[in-house]
């Protein structure tokens, strides 16, 4: 296959939380992420990027992320609301089905799908069981109170433990498969 190309993509949820489960404090802060060195490596996110060729986000992820300066190529944001006026090069807004999108997605030729977040949008395609696996960098760090990791609502998803890796700086990284029920 082409450039790395995976025959069967998966939707990858990559992200860090605090020890508590957050993904940011209830404003967006990240301070608490940010402000840290990150170890050699950066806990192998650059092998993870080969293994990607498109992202898929929210619009609180995606507002965000403009806000940050971030550098957008193949990404698709999912949102409710209208996309903004202009976009910059490589951003598409979807407001279809999570589970049409998913299969087209990854029925597609390209490497594997980045799921970024936020806890909204990854709650909805688990729920939609569009998610392939999770990688959770755990901080050691508690903050109390934040935007969980997955919007709560009652759910039962079995989950298949594929690796741990432990840093130097206390931060594990758990790396999950889920498990199909089907």
């Amino acid at each position: 296959m082409p450039n790395g190309a995976i025959k069967n993509r998966k939707i990858v949820v990559n992200i860090a939380t605090s020890a508590d489960g957050y993904i940011a404090r209830p404003d967006g802060d990240l301070e608490w992420l940010t402000s840290r060195p990150a170890a050699k490596g950066f806990y192998g996110m650059g092998q993870f990027m080969q293994s990607i060729d498109a992202k898929v986000l929210g619009r609180k992820t995606y507002d965000v992320s403009v806000q940050l300066g971030a550098k957008f190529d193949h990404h698709y944001v999912f949102s409710r609301q209208p996309p903004p006026a202009s976009l910059p090069a490589g951003v598409e807004f979807i407001n279809g089905t999570i589970p049409a999108f998913a299969k087209r997605l990854k029925h597609e030729k390209g490497k594997n799908i980045w799921l970024m977040g936020g806890g909204d949008i990854i709650a909805s395609f688990l729920d939609a069981g569009a998610i392939d696996e999770f990688i959770v960098s755990i901080v050691p760090v508690f903050i109390g109170e934040g935007i969980s990791l997955i919007a709560p609502r009652h759910r039962h998803v079995p989950l298949h433990l594929n690796s741990v890796k432990h840093f130097p700086d206390g931060v594990v990284q758990v790396h999950y498969s889920v498990t199909t029920t089907a």
